[in-house]
């Protein structure tokens, strides 16, 4: 007696098991689009760090830069303004904070 099920039951486990098989393709999904989701917003965010950090450098160097060219004679900020202004990289600037550095130790 105790060999014997009850095709309910039997029934009843088969339906279950066939659902969780249905549902398996969409969960799968729904995980994979949560992963991909999840990274790209992080993505995002790192992209944005980046740019702030960057930020940061670039105003340091302009006061720097500011506090270089109120430390010298007019001939000298006069020259220095004047390449600063045709500069758009980086590495001009860094030269031009050189120049300005070396004319400074000149002066005094």
């Amino acid at each position: 007696m105790a060999d014997v099920v009850s095709a309910q039951v039997t029934d009843a486990v088969t339906q279950a098991n066939v659902k969780v098989l249905g549902d398996s393709p969409a969960m799968a999904l729904s995980n994979l689009y949560q992963t991909i989701s999840q990274s790209l917003s992080l993505s995002a965010q790192n992209a944005v760090t980046s740019q702030q950090q960057s930020n940061v450098v670039h105003q340091a160097t302009t006061t720097q830069g500011v506090s270089l060219l109120y430390s010298v004679d007019t001939a000298a900020v006069g020259a220095a303004s004047g390449k600063a202004l045709r500069a758009d990289s980086p590495d001009v600037l860094a030269n031009i904070m050189g120049v300005v550095e070396a004319l400074k130790g000149i002066n005094s």
